[in-house]
C-alpha cells in the first residue's frame, strides 16, 4: 500500500460530511468467508460441483428449489449457517465509527446478501441490500407478496454433498417450500419489496447530500457486472477503492491494493 495514497485517503475520510460504504463480496474475505468469484475459487472450496460441472451461478438459481430443493437448501442452508456463524471483521468497526464522527448521517450499499453489517451494529435504516438478504424467507409459490424474518434454520446439511436433511424451510403462509429473499440468477420469483424500500431511503439519502462533501469507500467490489462497482460511480465525491486485484479506477480514484481490512486499519491509524 502506498503511504501517500492512504495519508489520501485519510484526508478525504477526514473532510468529508459523511460517507457512502459500498461494499462487494471482498468485504466479507477478512471475516474467514470464502471468496467465489470466479468458478475457481468456488470448485476449491466445493470441489465435488467441479465434478458434476456445476459453478457457483448455477447453483444460485430459482429452478433448485422447484427442481430439487434438498439441493437448493443445501446450497443456501451452508451459505446460511456460515454467515450466522461468522463475526464481521473489526473493518465493520472502524467504518461504523468514521460513520458515527460525521456531521450528516452515512450509508450503506451492498451487494452482499450476509447482513453483517447489521450485525456489526449499522443502522437498518441506513443499509441498502441490493441483492437482498439471506436472513428473510419468501415461498417459492409467491402465495403472498410478502417476506418474512428468519434468522435460524433447523435442519441439518450433508457437509460433503451439500444436501439439506430433515424438513425444509416452509411457507409461513401456504406451507409450501420456503427459499431465502435474495435476488438470484435468472430470478423472475424475488419478492423485492424490502429492498425496494430500502433502495428509496438511499435515493432520498442521495437527495439530501447534494451540497455536502461525499467520501465514497468501495471495499472488495468485483469488476465484471458488479453492481456494487458500478454503484461507486454514481455519487459525486472522491472514491476510495479497495481491493487486492483490481483496484483501479480513474484519475480521481484513490487506488488501494489491499484487502479491506488491513486498507482500513492503515488509515484509521492516522485519523485516531
Amino acid at each position: 500500500m502506498s503511504k501517500n495514497i492512504i495519508n489520501k485517503a485519510a484526508e478525504a475520510i477526514s473532510s468529508a460530511d459523511c460517507l457512502l460504504i459500498i461494499a462487494g463480496a471482498g468485504m466479507g474475505v477478512d471475516s474467514g468467508l470464502p471468496d467465489f468469484r470466479g468458478n475457481k475459487g468456488f470448485w476449491k472450496v466445493h470441489p465435488h460441483f467441479k465434478k458434476e460441472g456445476l459453478s457457483f451461478q448455477d447453483l444460485a438459481s430459482p429452478h433448485w428449489f422447484f427442481n430439487d430443493p434438498k439441493r437448493a437448501w443445501g446450497f443456501y442452508g451452508h451459505r446460511h449457517q456460515l454467515y450466522k456463524n461468522t463475526v464481521p471483521h473489526d473493518g465493520f468497526h472502524i467504518l461504523k465509527k468514521w460513520c458515527l464522527s460525521k456531521s450528516t448521517e452515512s450509508f450503506v450499499y451492498t451487494s452482499n446478501v450476509d447482513g453483517h453489517f447489521q450485525k456489526a451494529g449499522f443502522s437498518e435504516q441506513m443499509v441498502y441490500e441490493c441483492h437482498g438478504s439471506i436472513n428473510y424467507f419468501q415461498c417459492c409459490l409467491d402465495c403472498v407478496n410478502n417476506i418474512w424474518h428468519c434468522p435460524d434454520v433447523q435442519f441439518t446439511i450433508n457437509e460433503a454433498l451439500l444436501l439439506a436433511e430433515g424438513k425444509l424451510p416452509s411457507c409461513i403462509h401456504c406451507g409450501g417450500i420456503a427459499r431465502p429473499n435474495i435476488l438470484m440468477f435468472g430470478d423472475s420469483y424475488w419478492i423485492s419489496t424490502r429492498s425496494g424500500q430500502q433502495a428509496q431511503r438511499f435515493k432520498q439519502w442521495k437527495n439530501s447530500i447534494k451540497d455536502k462533501t461525499v467520501t465514497i469507500i468501495e471495499l472488495g467490489a468485483g469488476v465484471s457486472g458488479c453492481s456494487a462497482r458500478w454503484e461507486s460511480q454514481q455519487t459525486t465525491g472522491t472514491l476510495i477503492r479497495i481491493n487486492p486485484t483490481d483496484a483501479e479506477g480513474n484519475g480521481n480514484t484513490l487506488s488501494i491494493k489491499s484487502g479491506a481490512l488491513g486498507a482500513l486499519l492503515a488509515i484509521d491509524e492516522l485519523l485516531v
